[in-house]
């Protein structure tokens, strides 16, 4: 029988297969190993702001000299409805790591159609003049322009150019950066979030 490195227990064949093809695949890319239990505090992102509970069924470091990177294995319950109420649960794999500078409260995301014209009534959006790449490719919504601005540096808005996956969000809440979307688990998608924590870890922002 395998020993697996993440909680398996109810898992579905399909999730437990998805969670451990994502592991092999991430284990020969990067040198990771299981935390142990680590209480990330995932409940403070907007990201679960809608979940009834979120619980980590695994969690690995990529150990570095600068900073660490660390992946996480999440489940997720959510109530969906209004008259007739059902529970929904669902399995991702989200990347996070801390970041020295202070960045306030961060949400980068592609932009969109809709967020194009929403900015149009309602400027929220921070905007990079001297990066109009970056601008025209993502949405980012800030609470503190001069921590954001200060932060969100050339390096790091090419490294967020950079993830080679279109559908990903970025949270970040003060010193703490997490990055994933709510798809099924996908061992190559997971790879792209683990390569963008492990540089922006490895970067050492805020020095």
């Amino acid at each position: 029988m395998e020993n697996y490195s993440f909680d398996t227990t109810d898992l579905d064949y399909d999730t437990l297969n998805r969670f451990n093809e994502t592991y092999k695949a991430l284990r020969g890319k990067f040198k990771v190993q299981p935390t142990g239990h680590i209480d990330f505090d995932l409940h403070q992102f907007k990201a679960f702001r809608n979940c009834l509970d979120v619980n980590v069924r695994g969690s690995y470091v990529i150990k570095q000299d600068c900073g660490d990177a660390y992946i996480l294995f999440v489940e997720v319950h959510y109530k969906i409805g209004d008259k007739h109420i059902t529970h929904h649960q669902e399995f991702q794999v989200w990347g996070l790591t801390y970041l020295k500078h202070n960045f306030g409260g961060v949400v980068i995301r592609r932009e969109t159609l809709t967020d194009k014209l929403l900015e149009l009534i309602h400027p929220l959006e921070l905007d990079f003049k001297e990066d109009k790449p970056f601008s025209d490719t993502f949405y980012v919504v800030v609470n503190d322009h001069v921590k954001a601005s200060a932060g969100m540096n050339r390096d790091f808005r090419n490294a967020v150019m950079d993830i080679r996956d279109n559908d990903f969000m970025i949270e970040i809440v003060d010193h703490t950066l997490i990055i994933g979307n709510y798809d099924p688990i996908v061992a190559e998608k997971s790879s792209h979030i683990a390569e963008f924590v492990e540089r922006i870890a490895a970067a050492c922002w805020g020095e």
